[in-house]
């Protein structure tokens, strides 16, 4: 039979707690792993420094955008020259067209000026007249680029006269212009209508 007795002052007491280690107390010092880090510095990933990645980036961004700018800026000076060379073409097409139903008109107006002239009642506010009317319209088609040309002596052109006859004449020299029988007209260079000439042979 066991005898159970009650513990004497002169008996130490233990505290249950020290029967157990304190597996949660914290380490006075870091666990150390290789080459002098702690554990906790293997486990943290290591900061990237992406700054310069970022840099070229842009970098070449921009160098894209300017570019484009560039390309773009070129197109639109390249359609600016073509729709003004199409626009200038069509404004001398249309002056061309314009001035070649004027001209026969014209030569109208300078037969009855000279039919005027000559006769023996001439009446000099008529005569006034055509002749103002006349110069107004040669000095239009001058404003639009029309040129008159056609005159005695100079060297026939077969590019800019339309030879009516050749025929010897006193005093002329061969190849030059002899008389004019309808005056000429170029717009920019380009014939409208050639003019109609009698050429010395």
């Amino acid at each position: 039979m066991t005898e159970f007795r009650s513990a004497g002052p002169e008996d130490p007491v233990l505290d249950p707690a020290d029967s157990h280690p304190q597996a949660d107390a914290p380490n006075s010092e870091p666990e150390l792993v290789h080459d002098g880090h702690t554990a906790q510095d293997a486990q943290a990933p290591e900061e990237v420094d992406d700054s310069s990645g970022t840099e070229e980036s842009l970098a070449n961004d921009a160098d894209r955008y300017l570019a484009l700018a560039q390309r773009t800026q070129a197109d639109f000076e390249n359609y600016r020259k073509r729709v003004a060379r199409e626009l200038e073409g069509a404004q001398a097409r249309g002056v061309s067209r314009l001035a070649s139903e004027l001209v026969p008109a014209l030569d109208n107006l300078e037969r009855a000026l000279e039919a005027a002239r000559s006769a023996p009642d001439a009446d000099e506010q008529l005569i006034e007249g055509l002749r103002l009317v006349h110069q107004e319209l040669l000095a239009a088609l001058a404003r639009a680029g029309v040129k008159r040309y056609g005159e005695a002596g100079e060297p026939f052109d077969p590019a800019r006269h339309e030879a009516v006859a050749h025929q010897p004449v006193e005093g002329a020299q061969t190849g030059a212009v002899v008389e004019v029988y309808q005056p000429g007209y170029t717009l920019a260079g380009a014939v409208i209508r050639p003019a109609r000439v009698l050429v010395a042979a």
